[in-house]
């Protein structure tokens, strides 16, 4: 039995069915790369024409507000993309290897396959394998059970989706729509 890693699953599931994935429905590319603040952070074309995330290490205080294109590249590749390559046998991913969404609809297809992707390989993990410590690419989670990584990663993902809603909010009563 897999207790522990159907708990781990539904926490995800639900909130991805009925709560996130539906209010991401309709994105236009105009919400996607809208700024609400002067110095948002988003995504931005390269010299080599290949777009980039806006970012800065350690963070400028106040952090900058990013933009729906932003977020949803975060989550994309930083929070699921990355983990994937870790655990799953992934493609490697980074910042700098994605290839960032330009539209809307392609983000929307990245994020529904880095989803995807993830749910497949924590479905793929006993309850024994969930207690196996992450190992050395997790930093701070190295030594943490894999269980602790899976809780992270799905609080990272409700959190910046949860923000791309608030994001949306805005778009809607800024624009007048």
């Amino acid at each position: 039995m897999a207790f522990w890693r159907e708990q781990l699953l539904d926490q995800l599931d639900f909130h991805w069915t009925h709560q996130l994935r539906p209010r991401l429905a309709g994105l236009s590319d105009a919400e996607y790369l809208w700024e609400p603040v002067p110095d948002c952070w988003s995504l931005r074309p390269s010299a080599d024409g290949r777009l980039t995330l806006d970012w800065a290490w350690p963070a400028p205080e106040p952090a900058p507000v990013t933009t729906i294109a932003w977020r949803l590249a975060h989550v994309i590749v930083g929070v699921l993309a990355m983990r994937s390559a870790s655990h799953f046998g992934a493609p490697p991913a980074s910042y700098d290897t994605y290839p960032l969404a330009a539209t809307a609809a392609e983000a929307l297809s990245q994020l529904d396959a880095e989803v995807e992707r993830w749910r497949t390989g924590v479905q793929g993990w006993s309850d024994e394998d969930l207690r196996v410590p992450c190992g050395p690419s997790e930093g701070p989670y190295a030594a943490m059970p894999r269980a602790t990584l899976v809780l992270h990663i799905h609080r990272e993902v409700i959190h910046h989706l949860a923000e791309v809603s608030l994001l949306r909010d805005l778009y809607v009563r800024a624009s007048g729509g």
